[in-house]
């Protein structure tokens, strides 16, 4: 049996996925002072339900995970629980974040899913970088007011 293997009581099991949510609005709160905090209240569900994870990153309006799923967890309803009791979590946490979104809801409906072949290093190396790519992007779609190579004002369109 490979290592890379798991097993229950009568299944030899390999598992992997690549999740992808955001927040409702792609609000961008993940990132800042909250960010500890729900890495901390998505690793604790992950851990109650069996779930390992083996790359996590959070973006400012997005997480990606890397996690080995046992096959006796449907992956929407791990999504369902996952989501659903983190924002009950989170809210529970921080207050103030009731008033922001007043239907206790924090994460927007749908997710990205996608399962792990023989990619995995990857798409474990892509979910490290993916901090530093959306900086650069960032970068790259700042407006700037002014030209900085012939220092007239550009207009916004």
């Amino acid at each position: 049996m490979k290592k890379d293997n798991q097993s229950l009581s009568h299944t030899v099991w390999k598992c992997k996925y690549h999740i992808v949510f955001a927040p409702k609005y792609r609000r961008q709160i993940i990132y800042g002072k909250y960010k500890k905090s729900i890495g901390e209240i998505i690793r604790l569900l992950c851990e109650r339900k069996g779930v390992e994870i083996l790359e996590a990153n959070a973006c400012r309006d997005h997480i990606h995970l890397l996690v080995s799923i046992p096959p006796k967890l449907s992956v929407s309803g791990f999504i369902g629980d996952l989501k659903g009791k983190s924002s009950l979590m989170i809210f529970d946490r921080h207050a103030n974040l009731k008033y922001r979104y007043g239907n206790r809801k924090f994460w927007c409906r749908g997710y990205y899913v996608d399962t792990v072949g023989r990619n995995k290093k990857q798409i474990e190396e892509y979910i490290r970088n993916q901090v530093q790519e959306d900086h650069v992007a960032d970068q790259l779609t700042l407006f700037e007011e002014y030209d900085p190579f012939t220092g007239n004002k550009n207009s916004k369109k």
